[in-house]
């Protein structure tokens, strides 16, 4: 795929776009080794850019992956009281890898992750209004009290957002939320009167967990990355 050569000078990180165009006014530029003297070339992948003398590399492919997290396991790089993490399940090629928010400890089912730092933020802004679906099963149902969490609520002070929940058999509910704060399922039901016992996402956006295993990790394809870069 071609690209503006100051384009990617900015996309690596070394310059601002207005600043690679400086660059390359200077005489500081060369592609395959040949300098130039205007920002109006496109390059592919194959060239090589230099910028005084030294070859730069673009920004890294974006990259997107679902893993299915198991129960009792932590979120995290490091866990100071040697609980297993989600990076414990990882092959050494996704150790890199950043996760999209969190699950609990307790909580199972679909956690993303990716290579860009970036995108990881922006998949879990408020503002994003990226819907996440899970299937809780609770302990007890209260109508009354589950019809308050589809208004919105406050507890402790703080404001949760309308959810979208759904009951169904055994005490199952199937909610969907949009805003993702720190517990808001779990913190939500119990102040309804609908303790959670277990917790299992489901889909973020429109990425669902589908039939991947617990532990295993699965690209996402190109194409999904692409249209769920377009909403934010």
């Amino acid at each position: 795929m071609s690209v503006r050569v100051a384009k990617f000078i900015a996309d690596s990180g070394i310059a601002s776009r207005r600043a690679a165009e400086n660059l390359i006014a200077r005489g500081l530029v060369s592609v395959n080794g040949k300098i130039i003297d205007t920002p109006v070339v496109f390059i592919e992948d194959t060239d090589v850019v230099s910028v005084n003398g030294k070859v730069i590399y673009g920004k890294e492919k974006i990259k997107l992956y679902a893993f299915n997290k198991p129960i009792n396991v932590m979120t995290t790089a490091h866990d100071p009281m040697g609980r297993k993490t989600i990076y414990d399940y990882l092959d050494k090629e996704y150790k890199n890898l950043k996760y999209v928010g969190r699950l609990d400890f307790k909580t199972t089912g679909l956690l993303l992750l990716t290579n860009d730092g970036d995108l990881a933020r922006r998949l879990t802004l408020p503002a994003s209004n990226i819907p996440r679906e899970y299937i809780a099963r609770v302990s007890k149902l209260d109508v009354v009290g589950l019809e308050r969490a589809r208004q919105g609520m406050v507890v402790d002070g703080i404001q949760y957002r309308p959810m979208e929940i759904r009951i169904g058999k055994n005490n199952m509910l199937r909610v969907r939320v949009t805003e993702g704060k720190k517990n808001e399922v779990r913190i939500v039901l119990r102040a309804c009167g609908c303790p959670v016992i277990k917790l299992h996402r489901v889909s973020f956006g429109t990425i669902k967990l589908g039939n991947l295993s617990v532990g295993k990790i699965r690209k996402i394809e190109q194409k999904t990355i692409d249209a769920l870069l377009k909403t934010l």
